[in-house]
C-alpha cells in the first residue's frame, strides 16, 4: 500500500514515523517548500508543488498512490482543496489530519476574526505596538497599518509589502513561557495577533498574553471542504490508514479480474 502524506507539520512527521514502522506500507511525504531548511520526516520525501489539481492527479497515478493523508497546516486551505479535488477525481480515499484549535481560557482577552484583513482592522487605535505571529506570507495584510509598530516573528523573513514601522525576529518554536513573557514586556506589546494554529509548539505566547494582560486578535481557521473526513491525532490517522488496507486490496483484486476478462 502506497500512501502520500501532505506534510510540513509536527503531526505529519509523527505520522510518517508511525507509518514507516508499519509492515507493507510505502510512505511518501510531500513538503510545499515554503520554509527554508525544513525538518524532514522519516521515509521518502519530495519538496515542491504539484502544479494544481491536474498535476497532483498525474503524480498520484504515476506513483500508484492508494490513499492520501492531508496533514498540512490548518491554514493551508488551497493545498487541502486541491488534494480533496484530486482524490475525488482519482477515487482515492483521503483523510485530513488537523490538530485541535486553541480554546479561550479564563483571563484571556481574545477577539476572534475571520481572516487576516479583518485582523488588521481590529488593531484599534494608532500607535499600538503589535506582536505579529501569522507566518511570513500573512504579513502583507498589515502593510497599510503605518500607524502601528510591528514586531514580526517568523521562521523565514517575509517579503514586501511590509508595514512601514516594523522589526523582524527570525525564530523557530517551541518557545518557553519565560521567553514569551520577556518578549511581551520587553517590547511593550499592546496586542498579539496570531492564527488559530493549535498545538503546544507556540501556545506559550497565549499563556504569556493571559498572564500579563495583553489582548489577542485570533484569526479563525478556514473551514474544511464539505464532507471531508478528519481526525485530530497521528494515531487516529494511522488507524484510518490501516482501515483502508482491506478496501484497497479488494479494489486491486477487482481491477485484476477485470483486466483478465
Amino acid at each position: 500500500m502506497n500512501i502520500l502524506i501532505l506534510g510540513g507539520t509536527g503531526e505529519a512527521r509523527s505520522l510518517a514515523r508511525l507509518a514507516s514502522d508499519e509492515p507493507g506500507l510505502t510512505v511518501m511525504s510531500s513538503l510545499a517548500g515554503r520554509v527554508g531548511a525544513p525538518v524532514l520526516p522519516d521515509g521518502q520525501v519530495r519538496v515542491g508543488g504539484f502544479g494544481g489539481v491536474d498535476g497532483l492527479r498525474t503524480w498520484l497515478r504515476d506513483n500508484e498512490i492508494d490513499a492520501i493523508v492531508d496533514a498540512t497546516h490548518p491554514f493551508a486551505a488551497a493545498i487541502t482543496a486541491n488534494a480533496v479535488a484530486a482524490a475525488a477525481a482519482e477515487q482515492l480515499p483521503l483523510v485530513v489530519l488537523r490538530r485541535p484549535g486553541w480554546r479561550e481560557r479564563p483571563g484571556d482577552l481574545w477577539r476572534r476574526v475571520p481572516d487576516l484583513h479583518a485582523a488588521a482592522g481590529a488593531l484599534g487605535a494608532a500607535g499600538r505596538r503589535v506582536f505579529l505571529t501569522v507566518g511570513r506570507q500573512g504579513v502583507a495584510a498589515f502593510a497599510d497599518r503605518a500607524d502601528c509598530h510591528f514586531l514580526i516573528r517568523a521562521i523565514d523573513a517575509p517579503a514586501p509589502p511590509l508595514p512601514e514601522r516594523h522589526e523582524i525576529l527570525l525564530a523557530r518554536g517551541p518557545f518557553s513561557l519565560d521567553d514569551e513573557m520577556l518578549l511581551l514586556t520587553g517590547h511593550r506589546i499592546d496586542v498579539l495577533v496570531t492564527k488559530d494554529s493549535g498545538g503546544p509548539l507556540t501556545e506559550a505566547k497565549l499563556t504569556a498574553a493571559r498572564t500579563v494582560g495583553v489582548p489577542v486578535v485570533m484569526v479563525d481557521r478556514p473551514p474544511l471542504p464539505a464532507g471531508v473526513v478528519s481526525v485530530a491525532t497521528p494515531f487516529e490517522a494511522m488507524e484510518w490508514v490501516r482501515a483502508q488496507r482491506p478496501k484497497i486490496a479488494g479494489s486491486r483484486s477487482n481491477q485484476s479480474r477485470t483486466a483478465r476478462s
